[in-house]
């Protein structure tokens, strides 16, 4: 069974000038986002910043998603870690604090080799109940999932998906075809949904739903009901703002466009800094052109 079909938001984390979690703004978010037809919160990925938070503040803020959202839509919580039993930590802190499921990316910068990245999710796994999503992003990583590795896992009873944010479309559709259709892929670039879809995708892990959640779970929707052409425009007409949300290093583009929205977001921590003054006129203008601020 699928842990969601649509849409996921791959959640801003709102800091407070003293970069603590700023709760009463993330509250707003997730309504904002379970208002607009949101399928799913990833809280604590990529995109929620999940790097530059302590192990106690990662499960506070999954434990605060989750009775939020309190059972209205699934929560998936980042857990990765490039070191197996600090990932089977986090794990076990974010299944306790309620997530309907882990995202678990691939071990970063002491990288390891196929048979280590089974050995890894292996052991993570007979370490929790709740299902895991794989998390495949070799441009941040440098490691990345190959299909055959990928067919390994999904033998293992509760890895049931995979976030594909390779960019490479064949490898996509190699796994598909070796982990058949009770294995689910999600998207993992905004811009790559359409083609995911197609090949048996169960929808994506966006980005682009932070500032668009309605469109991005439409454009989903529309997919999957059979509406190939509304989708693909849909696709298409986003491909700009997609393009600006990722001028340079996500989440900066998005926390700063979630800003212009009126919300109180805070500064992403460092190494992450403000955006380039033109970027951020152009993502301004691309919020701008496709209706969502005026």
């Amino acid at each position: 069974m699928s842990i969601f079909t649509g849409s996921g938001v791959a959640i801003i984390t709102p800091f407070n000038e003293d970069e603590t979690i700023n709760y009463p703004e993330l509250k707003k978010l997730i309504e904002f986002q379970i208002e607009n037809g949101t399928d799913a919160i990833i809280i604590c990925g990529t995109t929620g910043e999940a790097s530059t938070l302590t192990d106690e503040e990662q499960i506070d803020c999954v434990r605060y998603a989750v009775e939020v959202v309190n059972k209205r839509i699934p929560v998936i919580a980042g857990a990765g870690s490039n070191h197996t039993s600090h990932a089977i930590e986090l794990a076990q802190g974010c299944e306790k604090a309620g997530a309907d499921a882990v995202l678990l990316v691939t071990p970063y910068y002491n990288k390891t080799t196929q048979k280590g990245l089974i050995k890894h999710y292996k052991m993570i796994a007979e370490s929790i109940n709740i299902p895991i999503i794989l998390y495949n992003v070799p441009s941040r990583t440098g490691l990345n999932i190959t299909p055959k590795t990928c067919y390994e896992l999904s033998k293992i009873k509760n890895i049931v998906a995979i976030k594909e944010a390779s960019g490479n479309i064949s490898q996509v559709a190699e796994i598909a075809a070796l982990c058949g259709p009770d294995f689910d892929i999600y998207s993992g670039n905004d811009d790559q949904v359409l083609p995911l879809l197609a090949l048996g995708g169960k929808g994506v892990i966006s980005v682009l739903a932070n500032v668009a959640p309605r469109y991005t779970h439409d454009m989903v929707a529309s997919y999957l009901n059979g509406d190939t052409k509304t989708a693909t425009k849909m696709q298409l007409d986003a491909l700009h703002l997609i393009n600006m949300l990722f001028c340079e290093t996500n989440p900066i583009p998005v926390k700063a466009a979630v800003g212009l929205m009126g919300y109180n977001t805070g500064s992403c921590k460092m190494p992450l800094c403000e955006m380039d003054e033109n970027n951020f006129e152009n993502l301004k203008k691309a919020m701008e052109d496709f209706g969502i601020i005026k």
